[in-house]
């Protein structure tokens, strides 16, 4: 079986699920989205693991599986349930279907073509995913950007950091399961605190439309 075919496949449909992401109706619809991406991460990791042969990468799914499949989600659903704010959700931003897709696709040719450019033999059969991992910090940046409900903001960071870790994964399939766990572990403590920023906005102001953030009271 050709993995590395696998592992370009898996990418593919990365991209596809971070457009879902950033592209759902609501936070919650968001969450769901990304559990499906971040199953497909878990894949990715065991896919890669099989074609490297890398141990290491194997026991990087199965932190994956928990910190990103489990744990962030989880986070995001306690912190919608204890809302109210979604019976009647802000306004997800002006950007369009279309643009949002054009962008991601704009992204993803830039990346890989800087991608091609680099003549390293790790990176040799995984030029694509690289590309696609380095797109999602700039997907991830252009949801923060565009998005105004302040939970669709924090999943732009956590697309920004599955980027991250996807491209450690590829160029440094041996490195300590402790790096990853480190990485995983700072992920999640960043997300735990932007939840609580933003639910503390949300008892104080009422709302998580950053549009309506924009006067400072004392």
């Amino acid at each position: 079986m050709d993995y590395f075919m696998l592992v370009n496949l898996v990418s593919g449909f990365l991209i596809l699920s971070a457009l879902a992401v950033v592209l759902a109706p609501t936070p919650k619809a968001s969450t769901y989205f990304y559990i499906l991406q971040a199953l497909l991460i878990v894949g990715l990791f065991i896919a890669l693991g099989a074609a490297t042969d890398s141990e290491t990468l194997l026991k990087w799914s199965i932190t994956s599986f928990v910190t990103k499949v489990v744990l962030v989600p989880a986070m995001f659903l306690f912190a919608l349930k204890k809302l109210a704010a979604y019976k009647k959700p802000p306004a997800e931003g002006k950007t369009k279907p279309l643009l949002m897709i054009g962008l991601a696709a704009i992204e993803v040719l830039v990346c890989y073509v800087l991608v091609d450019g680099i003549n390293l033999p790790m990176v040799a059969e995984v030029k694509l995913p690289l590309a696609i991992s380095l797109a999602h910090f700039f997907i991830g940046l252009t949801c923060i950007i565009t998005q105004r409900n302040i939970f669709k903001q924090v999943f732009g960071y956590c697309l920004m950091e599955n980027g991250s870790h996807i491209t450690l994964a590829l160029l440094a399939s041996t490195a300590p399961e402790l790096v990853e766990i480190g990485v995983a572990t700072d992920a999640i403590f960043a997300v735990l605190i932007m939840l609580a920023v933003a639910s503390m906005i949300y008892k104080v102001n009422k709302t998580v439309d950053a549009h309506d953030l924009s006067e400072l009271r004392g």
